[in-house]
C-alpha cells in the first residue's frame, strides 16, 4: 500500500466528493485509485488553454470584463488546511487553466471545459474555482494575490468543417459562466473531506462501479 497523501486536488471537491466516498478514503489514505485514462480530452483541453496564452480578455469573451491573460497551466499550493482549530496536515494542490490579470492589480480564475452543449454548471464547480482562489490569496510560498473573479469558460462542439484539401476541423461555441465567491462554502466542504480523511473508512456508496467489481470480482476469485 502506499504512502498517505496530503495535497487535496481541487477536482476532488466537486465529481469526487459526490462519489463514492470509500474509493477517496482509500485514494487519500492509501493512495489507492483506480485507473483513469482521457488522453485525447486532455490533449483537447490543452489546445483549448494554449490558444489563449497572450491574448486580451476581449478575444475569449465580450462579457469578460477588460484584462488579459496573465499565464497559462500554474501550479497552485495552498497554506495547511485548519479545521476545528486544527492544523490538518493537509492543503489544496492543484493547476489553473488561466489566470487573467486586470488593470486594478487584481486577478481573476478560468476553468476551461469542453462540453456537449454550453449549459451552466458553475454552481456545480464553484468549490473547484474556490480552491484555486484560496490557494491564491493563501499561498504556501509564493506572494499572494487577490482574486476578484472566477468562472467557467466553454467550448462546445457546433459542427464539422473543412475539405479534403485543407483539413478538416471541428467548430465550437463559446460561453462564459461567471462564479460567485463563497470562502465559507468552501471552508465547509473542506471540513466535510478533511474529517472523512482522517475517520474510519467509510461504506461503499450504492452503485459505485469500482466497489461493485471489486466485490464481484473476489467472490469469482477468492482473494486472488
Amino acid at each position: 500500500m502506499g504512502e498517505p497523501r496530503a495535497a487535496i486536488s481541487p477536482s476532488h471537491l466537486t465529481y469526487a466528493w459526490g462519489d463514492c466516498h470509500r474509493c477517496l478514503w482509500l485514494q487519500y489514505n492509501h493512495s489507492v485509485a483506480a485507473p483513469m485514462t482521457m488522453p485525447l480530452i486532455g490533449d483537447l483541453a490543452d489546445m483549448q488553454e494554449r490558444y489563449f496564452i497572450g491574448k486580451s480578455t476581449a478575444d475569449i469573451h465580450p462579457d469578460l470584463p477588460e484584462g488579459k491573460v496573465h499565464s497559462h497551466g500554474g501550479w497552485v499550493v495552498s497554506q495547511n488546511i485548519v479545521v476545528d482549530g486544527v492544523d490538518s496536515g493537509l492543503f489544496i494542490r492543484g493547476k489553473y487553466d488561466l489566470l487573467l490579470e486586470f488593470p486594478d492589480g487584481t486577478f481573476g480564475i478560468v476553468d476551461c471545459k469542453l462540453q456537449k452543449n454550453n449549459y451552466d454548471k458553475s454552481v456545480f464547480y464553484a468549490p473547484q474555482l474556490e480552491a484555486y482562489a484560496f490557494s491564491l490569496e493563501n499561498p504556501k510560498k509564493d506572494a499572494p494575490k487577490k482574486i476578484s473573479m472566477v468562472g467557467l469558460y466553454t467550448w462546445s462542439l457546433d459542427q464539422a468543417w473543412g475539405n479534403v484539401n485543407a483539413g478538416f476541423g471541428y467548430r465550437v461555441q463559446s460561453a462564459w459562466f461567471p462564479a460567485e465567491r463563497n470562502p465559507i462554502a468552501l471552508q465547509e466542504r473542506l471540513s466535510e473531506l478533511v474529517r472523512m480523511i482522517r475517520g474510519e473508512c467509510p461504506p461503499a456508496k450504492d452503485g459505485c462501479g469500482i466497489c461493485d467489481f471489486v466485490t464481484v470480482r473476489r467472490e469469482i476469485l477468492g482473494n486472488g
